[in-house]
């Protein structure tokens, strides 16, 4: 990136030195080291996965169209707390049934054939292999899990599933599993403003989806489609080598930090949201103390502000 991206306030005024400090937060290291077998995109180490299909669902939509969901396992997706049916019924009478959550993986929908000639979509969704062998055992379970998947994958892909499921008895799969990219770290480097939870999603979302920990996944594609959001980068001071940069990046269609991945690198940041509804990824002028750098994420006014401390001329 050019020195021309750094512009100053419009107002002509400088950061002052206690805004700075307010947005300067402690973040983790992101010198971290990374598996040499895992790859790398955007900063983000991800690893690539052919789940293990093992069984499959045929449901339709609203509008009658056909669906199969093939269910998978992965190690590479993380196991759920081990809990028993009495106390998930526990958890699912309690105020706050999201203490539980089922980490899963659900990829890209796929064009396949049916036994018939006719045109479906199929879904592949992955979870931990020990959780699939939990949902071989109890009912419970099983029921627990189709319905918040059925819920996730509505949600990520703006379909309506009906709930009459049928699991196929001579088939675990429709189609070619399709390979699924699994990020391998998390790096929770925004924080929510004006929220004491930060963790938390917004309140008019529905509960239910607390209960789905889906595993992000790196599709490149998606991500070069994602709009560019609109954003500013200023220095501190605004002469001479900079102490701080500070970006100020506009995420009108975002709610929250939760929805938001960060990544900085020496000279590089990388920011990318759930859903792919937005992408940014610039190269910096200034070599940057990661260790150091922090943001957070105004509800109010939908900014995020990133702070990035320089490291000093040698």
């Amino acid at each position: 990136m050019s020195d021309s991206l750094l512009e100053q306030d419009a107002s002509g005024s400088q950061l002052s030195d206690d805004l700075l400090r307010r947005l300067l937060l402690n973040s983790p290291n992101n010198k971290d080291d990374v598996d040499p077998k895992q790859q790398m995109s955007g900063g983000v180490p991800y690893t690539t996965v052919v789940p293990v299909a093992v069984m499959c669902l045929k449901t339709r939509t609203d509008t009658g169209e056909k669906v199969f969901i093939n269910l998978c396992h992965s190690e590479n997706v993380p196991e759920p707390k081990d809990l028993t049916d009495d106390e998930l019924l526990q958890v699912l009478d309690s105020e706050d049934p999201t203490q539980f959550r089922i980490p899963m993986s659900i990829g890209e929908p796929h064009a396949e054939i049916d036994k018939s000639g006719s045109g479906c979509t199929a879904y592949d969704v992955v979870v931990h292999p020990n959780f699939m062998e939990k949902m071989k055992k109890s009912e419970l379970f099983k029921t627990f899990f189709l319905t918040i998947m059925c819920e996730g994958i509505e949600s990520k892909y703006n379909v309506l599933l009906k709930r009459d499921w049928v699991v196929l008895k001579n088939r675990k799969s429709v189609g070619k599993i399709m390979e699924q990219h699994i990020r391998t770290k998390s790096k929770p480097l925004i924080m929510d403003m004006n929220n004491t939870v930060p963790d938390q999603l917004p309140a008019e979302q529905p509960e239910k989806r607390n209960l789905i920990e889906e595993v992000q996944q790196h599709e490149e594609e998606l991500m070069k489609r994602a709009p560019e959001p609109k954003f500013t980068i200023i220095q501190e001071p605004t002469e001479g080598h900079p102490d701080f940069l500070v970006a100020e990046i506009h995420l009108p269609n975002i709610k929250t930090a939760q929805s938001l991945t960060l990544d900085i690198g020496e000279d590089h940041l990388v920011l990318m949201t759930r859903s792919h509804v937005y992408h940014l990824d610039i190269f910096l002028p200034f070599n940057l103390v990661t260790e150091e750098c922090g943001a957070q994420f105004d509800r109010a006014t939908k900014i995020l502000t990133v702070t990035m401390p320089v490291q000093a001329e040698s």
